[in-house]
């Protein structure tokens, strides 16, 4: 017996999570990002923020969540701050594929889904100890 996966919808965007700002930069480089057309790892007003780019070389689309210094914030707080942008990266799929009126539930399974992955690679990062 072979179970497959459950997913039934595949996303047109790739999604991660990045902590910090070094490990953003290496990744802006790997995508052939412009240096021109960096943007800030965290908007200056955020705790978090969701970056979308395309990748150069087959035109992928992804979302690079920039979480930052989360010292004296609760794991509420930070799981909070997961499932804010886990609503933006869902709402550019949902645009993407010309989902203009989800039912409630796809939208909630969808958020929930985007947004656990976030945390668990939160809770379980898998950079390398030089990569921070």
């Amino acid at each position: 017996m072979k179970w497959l996966d459950r997913a039934l919808v595949i996303s047109p965007y790739y999604y991660g999570l990045c902590q910090s700002e070094k490990v953003f930069e290496k990744e802006l480089r790997r995508l052939k990002i412009p240096k021109p057309d960096w943007p800030d790892f965290i908007i200056p007003t955020a705790n978090a923020t969701v970056h979308f780019f395309t990748h150069n070389d087959d035109n992928k689309s992804c979302a690079i969540v920039c979480l930052g210094d989360v010292t004296g914030r609760t794991a509420n707080e930070v799981v909070g701050l997961l499932i804010h942008e886990a609503v933006h990266i869902w709402q550019a799929i949902r645009e993407s594929i010309g989902e203009r009126h989800p039912s409630a539930e796809f939208e909630a399974y969808s958020i929930q889904c985007i947004a656990q992955r976030l945390i668990e690679a939160y809770v379980a990062p898998e950079e390398k100890p030089g990569d921070q």
